[in-house]
């Protein structure tokens, strides 16, 4: 065989490579590319998810708050009629409504014989005491939804006696 020819065929051998090597290269850029896209995709759609979940919890809970703060008075009422009406029926009634709001996240504030607090009770009245200051009788129960103030108390508080 000539040796010119076997030259020019290495060489065009090495050309045809060479241009594989750049497509190749060029095929990987691209396929990087469009995974970098796919998991920027892939990333937003989650992150969209995630708010959807999130916002959709956010309105169940202001529309269950919303519901359980129209069902309170009926709770109030029906601590009131506890007091007058001795009925066992009365009481498994308002314990079996209380237990079923508390199952839905409702608790009492407790705040009796406590440091009178303005973010969780509203004083109604003074009273004397020994301390300034302290929830001596609670008019109207004070309640939390899921840890957030859903109802301030309404309280009395007392006052100390000069001396």
């Amino acid at each position: 065989m000539d040796r010119h020819k076997i030259k020019k065929d290495h060489k065009e051998e090495n050309l045809a490579i060479k241009k594989l090597s750049e497509e190749l290269e060029k095929v990987k850029n691209e396929r990087e590319s469009y995974k970098n896209k796919y998991l920027r995709a892939l990333a937003d759609y989650q992150n969209y998810e995630k708010r959807v979940k999130d916002e959709r919890n956010r309105l169940m809970e202001v529309a269950n708050s919303e519901t359980i703060l129209k069902l309170l008075p009926f709770l109030d009422d029906l601590d009131k009629a506890e007091i007058f009406v001795k009925d066992p029926g009365l009481k498994i009634i308002k314990d079996k409504f209380t237990q079923t709001l508390k199952e839905i996240g409702l608790e009492e504030i407790q705040i009796l014989k406590k440091q009178f607090d303005p973010h969780t009770a509203e004083a109604i009245d003074v009273v004397e005491g020994n301390e300034d200051n302290i929830v001596n009788e609670v008019l109207r129960k004070g309640y939390l939804y899921k840890g957030k103030v859903l109802r301030v108390a309404q309280v009395k508080v007392t006052k100390k006696l000069k001396d």
